[in-house]
């Protein structure tokens, strides 16, 4: 690549956040994160008003995911046969109003009702969010927009814990109305967000496109890119985001709002590493960044039952947010390139699929492992389950190539 290319990839880079279209994909972006990190500080208020025992209260996180394993690919074929507005507005609105409705449970399961029928309009959204980006860019160009993406997280993940904590000195059914926003957003999209035009299919048959993704995705690197993804959201929405705040508040006796301030503080260093990737990634590997961040999560869980200050909790968010924001990016962006253009919101759906399904599971596994071996447990059988994913990276995915300029 010549000189003259490279500048002008710069400048594409740095002016990327000026797209009024990507603009539109980080709002969207915004809102759905509020569905899973953006309530975890509230977990320990809702455990203690409802008298949920902690090893339950990853269902609130759960509940929401379940849908979104179950129907992303769903969304993923309509949206290719009928297109990304069409199934992306109605989604929002389902999503705002189930959501705005969790503050009026009364008890734990109509809370657990509604947050899985907000997870049934979040279905398509984060994996529609992953195809528009797809659709709209593509090499370096793409890994940047990837790392804008994730940066973006990053700062929403500083800005609700702690706009979260503090109306959860109120009560914890506040925050829930922060889910209204979906509904002013699902307007900008319908009249704002300009999609490329899709080729016309004059006819459409579910076999054959189902057997084209399928060869899409029958790629051994695609499925250890899956698995990365999978085992990421296991780390993050585990011990990280479901069990951090609970360890925090029972074992060190943290008041909401330092619960809020330390996961912003993970989300902070999320954002920074983020927005360093497209440099990154000019140096190394998507490959050797994602191997960086494995580690990182491992030394996070590995230090995090030893801590008996407050403030040193600390550590192992900030870590844990420097390796998200390295592997989250990297992987999809990967994945992305490998996307073929007509099925691109089926390939991205599944995808996101994976993406739901360790998010889904997550809590789930922290909480069976809080049940075998106390809080102890929940991470270092997270340092462990990094250290497996390490080794695994290192052997099957040495021949996946960078995203070419």
């Amino acid at each position: 690549m010549n000189k003259k290319t490279v500048s002008q990839n710069l400048k594409k880079s740095i002016k990327i956040y000026q797209d009024s279209n990507f603009q539109i994909i980080i709002g969207i972006t915004l809102i759905t994160i509020l569905g899973g990190p953006g309530i975890s500080p509230l977990l320990p208020s809702i455990a203690k008003d409802l008298n949920i025992p902690p090893e339950h209260i990853g269902w609130v996180i759960s509940a929401f995911f379940i849908p979104i394993t179950i129907g992303t690919p769903i969304s993923g074929i309509l949206a290719d046969r009928y297109g990304r507005k069409q199934i992306l507005i109605p989604a929002l609105f389902l999503f705002a109003i189930a959501g705005s409705l969790c503050s009026l449970a009364p008890n734990f399961r109509t809370l657990i009702e509604f947050r899985f029928i907000q997870g049934i309009g979040a279905t398509p959204i984060e994996s529609l969010t992953l195809t528009l980006i797809s659709d709209l860019y593509r090499g370096k160009l793409l890994t940047t927009a990837m790392a804008f993406r994730t940066m973006s997280i990053g700062l929403s993940l500083v800005i609700y814990p702690l706009v979260s904590g503090g109306l959860t000195t109120w009560g914890w059914r506040y925050p829930f109305l922060l889910y209204l926003i979906a509904i002013p957003l699902s307007f900008w999209v319908l009249f704002c967000l300009k999609i490329p035009a899709m080729p016309k299919q004059k006819s459409f048959s579910l076999k054959i496109y189902l057997r084209n993704i399928w060869q899409s995705l029958n790629n051994y690197q695609v499925g250890c890119l899956l698995i990365v993804i999978i085992i990421n959201f296991i780390l993050t929405f585990g011990p990280c985001l479901t069990y951090i705040p609970l360890f925090a508040n029972r074992q060190l006796g943290a008041s909401y709002i330092v619960i809020g301030i330390i996961l912003a503080s993970r989300g902070i260093f999320l954002a920074f590493i983020s927005s360093q990737l497209g440099i990154f990634a000019k140096y190394l590997s998507e490959i050797t960044l994602i191997k960086v961040s494995f580690i990182l999560y491992c030394i996070a869980c590995m230090i995090t039952p030893t801590i008996n200050n407050i403030w040193l909790l600390f550590i192992p968010g900030i870590l844990s947010g420097l390796a998200q924001g390295m592997v989250a990016p990297s992987s999809q962006s990967l994945l992305g390139q490998l996307s073929p253009e007509k099925y691109r919101a089926g390939f991205m759906a599944v995808t996101a699929t994976a993406l739901s399904f360790g998010q889904t599971l997550g809590p789930i596994l922290a909480g069976t492992m809080f049940t075998i071996g106390g809080m102890a447990g929940v991470f270092y059988s997270g340092a462990i389950l990094s250290l497996i994913i390490f080794v695994f990276i290192s052997y099957l995915l040495v021949n996946t190539p960078s995203i070419k300029s």
